[in-house]
């Protein structure tokens, strides 16, 4: 399968691949890393039954882990308590709609949730691991005067006043760290060291052997090791695919790691 891009592996290897409560479609999730040098677009996104009147299949949640925050960093999440739906779309109109935004500092290693429905905004000064539902839908609502389109119909229908989003709090569990478990995916870090007690992730120790398992790495090196093949060399920034069926699989620090493992979780799942 060398060479293969992961859609047509996934097309014809679904359940081998994503296991079978996720084989039907496309890879369930998105991993990017974001590395913003000015504001980004004032944005909300469609919930799954908002996505699904307009013809779409789903919608789009997701969180961000912050890999690296330079001082003041932050990022926007939600409109402050009390403000109008008609109070957000004349401020859209005006050009004061940062005003009505809350802002939230961020540092190193915070865990941010924003669920459908959160207007959001990231500034600049932060490196953020987004992990979001496969989706591209993206109603921009505003942009600085920039001469770009606007969804502002859209925006407004899909904005919720109130929403789950917000820091999440890490849960120190079995010798590594709980980021977030919500509908949709579930985040952890492992702190690896060679010389250390928690030398590596391995097949036998993951309750998540029943779907595909995603680890980046945030930090260090690593190699992911397969019965039979040649060890995958991974340098930092870079991420690894391991497929529900693998078995006999470890991934091993070089020195030290620190790993972001990411899996699909069920709409209903948490």
């Amino acid at each position: 399968m060398s060479g293969k891009p992961l859609s047509e592996i996934v097309s014809d290897y679904g359940p081998a691949v994503l296991g079978e409560q996720f084989a039907t479609g496309a890879f369930p999730l998105l991993v990017k890393v974001l590395f913003p040098k000015e504001k980004l677009s004032v944005q909300v996104h469609p919930d799954d039954d908002m996505a699904q009147k307009y013809g779409d299949p789903r919608g789009k949640t997701e969180c961000w882990y912050a890999l690296d925050a330079q001082p003041g960093a932050q990022v926007a999440l939600g409109i402050k308590p009390g403000v109008p739906p008609e109070k957000v779309r004349s401020a859209i109109e005006d050009s004061t709609l940062e005003d009505l935004l809350e802002w939230l500092p961020v540092v190193k290693q915070d865990m941010i949730f924003v669920d459908a429905g959160t207007v959001h905004a990231i500034g600049p000064g932060v490196v953020l691991l987004e992990t979001q539902q496969n989706s591209d839908l993206t109603y921009r609502m505003y942009d600085y005067g920039r001469p770009r389109e606007l969804h502002l119909d859209r925006s407004m229908e899909a904005m919720n006043l109130l929403t789950g989003a917000g820091k999440i709090k890490p849960v120190n569990e079995n010798g590594h760290v709980k980021l977030i478990d919500k509908p949709y995916f579930r985040l952890d870090r492992f702190a690896l060291d060679a010389a250390g007690s928690i030398p590596k992730v391995a097949d036998f120790e993951s309750p998540f052997r029943d779907r595909v398992q995603i680890f980046f790495v945030a930090d260090g090196a690593a190699n992911l090791k397969v019965a039979g093949a040649e060890p995958i060399s991974l340098n930092r920034c870079q991420i690894a695919i391991v497929p529900a069926n693998a078995s006999g699989w470890s991934l091993e620090p070089r020195d030290r790691a620190e790993i972001i493992r990411i899996v699909p979780q069920l709409g209903d799942e948490s």
